[in-house]
C-alpha cells in the first residue's frame, strides 16, 4: 500500500487545529474553515518532499505561517471590499450601480489586487506608472533610478503574471 500524501498527513493530523486558531482569530466558523481548506489547497502546490514528515519538523508553525498569509490577504479584500462600498454609498442613488455591476466591480477589484500583491515593489511600481498614470518607459526609468530595458522587463513580469492569474501557468 502507498504512503499518504504529505498534504493527506498533515490534514488528517492538524486540520481541526488549524480551523479553531484560525477562528480564534477571525471570530467566524465558516469564514475559518474556508481558510483551512485553502491552507492545505495551498500546500498541493508545494513540492511534496518539502512536506514529508522527515523534513517539516514543525509542521503547526508551517501551517500558521501558510494559514496567516491567506488571512492577511483575506482581511486587505475586506478593507478594499468595505472601501468600494462605502464611496458607492456617497454617491447620488440615481447613480448607484445595480448589485450585478457591484459584484462584478468587487471582482474586478480582487483581481486587480491579486495582480499587484504578486509583483515586486519596482515592478508594481512601474505598472502603476504605465497603466494610470500613462508615463513612457523613459520617465518611468527616470522616476526608478533603472533602465529603460528594466522597465520593459518590470512591465513584462507584470504581464506574465497577469496572465498566469488568468489562465494559469504557461505548460
Amino acid at each position: 500500500m502507498p504512503a499518504a500524501h504529505p498534504v493527506h498527513t498533515l490534514y488528517s493530523e492538524h486540520h481541526g487545529w488549524l480551523q479553531a486558531w484560525l477562528r480564534r482569530r477571525m471570530g467566524c466558523v465558516d469564514d475559518a474553515a474556508d481558510l483551512a481548506q485553502d491552507t492545505f489547497v495551498r500546500l498541493l502546490g508545494r513540492p511534496v518532499q518539502t512536506l514529508a514528515p522527515e523534513t517539516l519538523r514543525e509542521p503547526r508553525a508551517y501551517l500558521t505561517a501558510v494559514a496567516h498569509g491567506l488571512l492577511v490577504d483575506f482581511w486587505r479584500r475586506g478593507e478594499l471590499e468595505r472601501a468600494y462600498l462605502a464611496d458607492l454609498a456617497l454617491q447620488p442613488e440615481a447613480l448607484q450601480p445595480s448589485p450585478e455591476e457591484r459584484l462584478s466591480a468587487v471582482q474586478m477589484l480582487r483581481a486587480v489586487d491579486a495582480l499587484l500583491q504578486g509583483l515586486t515593489p519596482k515592478t508594481r511600481a512601474a505598472w502603476l506608472m504605465h497603466r494610470l498614470d500613462g508615463l513612457t518607459h523613459a520617465e518611468i526609468a527616470a522616476q526608478l533610478r533603472v533602465s529603460v530595458p528594466r522597465v520593459r522587463q518590470y512591465l513584462a513580469g507584470a504581464m506574465r503574471h497577469a496572465y498566469q492569474l488568468r489562465f494559469g501557468a504557461a505548460q
